[in-house]
């Protein structure tokens, strides 16, 4: 491959760094540059609803690699510069500090956190998504006694679980009826709200937040049914939007996210990975974009593949995440979509320890580990073999 060849990486976080170095693993020679909107070098984001927020972790803990790597693996990491637009016919990127040519072009822009329909400008309102975010959120928590946590999916159950664990009275307050843990849906939804509230946060479940309390800083919130809640700080975990803004114009399919083939093609010589992508399973069939960490990092893999070859390189990535509530780890691995039962196949829920298969229609679709780290290896590598057998004790709900 000739040397002048370049890749642009437009998003500096776990998905587009990790496409940079393991284009340079595979011997990918041409120049690579890097592109981040935020002033941060790249980070990784699940530390800042666990470590960082419980202040066990500084934020440069997060950081993904030091200051002497990127020159040592020739990329050019270009921070605090935002993208703005793409030319698919003249190969260019725009940016707020002028056009970058490419020859490829993997885009790594992730999402944002998405605010609740009224835009709250209260001081003492916040989201989750990154350091800034952090760093404001720990600034305001000291002196707080009530937080109030908008969302029951599993970034609102992660804050919800730190700062009860800091000593603060949690209200976590869901649209929902039941607490929905990621790609398990409602499996895990009574054990996840048992944990809640035998660490003391309060559910409201099946409630909206209509508008908040207070002048210049927020004192509370009106519920949907009328009745207030008391809190010194919001925090809204309500869900994400792709950071497709700047491609609208372009040639790309957009539908919430990225549209990519099974190689994570957008177009010719135009890649999309991380949470902003949408990766059809296999070819001809559905596509889904996956909020997951270690999906970011697969797909980035398998895009420095296809760039450096020149081959396409299409892996059947199966969905996999972890979590950590009041030291309880949950893990799940697999497509839970339509999932309806899960039976128990190692371990006992009555002691809270167990891993679980999830199936549909009799049919085993996944894999869910709840403080049993070790035997939910095992029952993935069955699980992925097809070796697997759904046990005879069914998970009650």
């Amino acid at each position: 491959m000739p040397s002048r060849h370049r890749t642009v990486v437009v998003g500096a976080s776990t998905g587009g760094f990790t496409t940079a170095e393991s284009l340079r693993c595979n011997g990918y020679d041409g120049r690579i540059t890097v592109v981040g909107e935020e002033p941060h070098r790249p980070y990784h984001r699940p530390p800042l609803s666990k470590q960082i927020l419980a202040g066990e972790w500084a934020l440069g803990d997060a950081t993904i690699t030091s200051a002497a790597t990127t020159p040592a693996l020739s990329i050019d990491l270009v921070l605090g510069t935002r993208a703005t637009g793409l030319d698919t016919d003249r190969r260019t990127v725009k940016t707020t500090d002028g056009e970058l040519s490419f020859d490829s072009l993997v885009i790594a822009t992730g999402v944002s956190a998405r605010r609740p329909a009224r835009q709250y400008a209260l001081a003492g309102f916040h989201t989750l998504r990154t350091l800034d975010d952090s760093t404001a959120l720990t600034a305001d928590l000291r002196g707080a006694t009530h937080v109030l946590v908008v969302g029951a999916g599993v970034l609102g159950s992660e804050i919800a679980a730190v700062l009860a664990k800091r000593g603060l009275a949690v209200t976590l307050v869901g649209r929902s009826g039941s607490i929905r843990f990621g790609q398990t849906g409602s499996l895990l939804s009574s054990r996840v709200a048992d944990l809640h509230e035998t660490n003391g946060v309060r559910l409201l479940l099946a409630l909206d937040v209509i508008r908040l309390l207070g002048t210049d800083r927020v004192t509370g919130a009106v519920l949907s049914d009328g009745s207030t809640v008391a809190a010194d700080v919001v925090v809204a975990a309500v869900g994400s939007s792709p950071r497709v803004e700047w491609l609208a114009g372009s040639d790309l399919q957009l539908a919430d996210g990225v549209v990519c083939d099974s190689a994570g093609r957008a177009a010719k010589d135009i890649y999309a990975v991380g949470d902003v992508a949408r990766w059809s399973d296999t070819p001809g069939t559905h596509s889904a974009r996956v909020e997951h960490q270690q999906n970011a990092i697969e797909q980035a893999h398998a895009v420095a593949s296809t760039i450096s070859t020149g081959i396409p390189h299409a892996p059947d990535i199966v969905p996999f995440f972890w979590s950590e509530l009041y030291g309880t780890r949950i893990q799940a691995y697999g497509r839970f979509t339509g999932a309806g039962t899960l039976d128990v196949v190692a371990g006992d829920p009555a002691e809270g320890k167990f891993v679980g298969l999830a199936s549909r229609d009799g049919t085993a679709v996944g894999v869910v580990g709840w403080n049993l780290p070790r035997a939910f290896r095992i029952a993935r590598a069955q699980f992925t073999s097809g070796t697997a057998d759904i046990g005879e004790r069914q998970l009650a709900p």
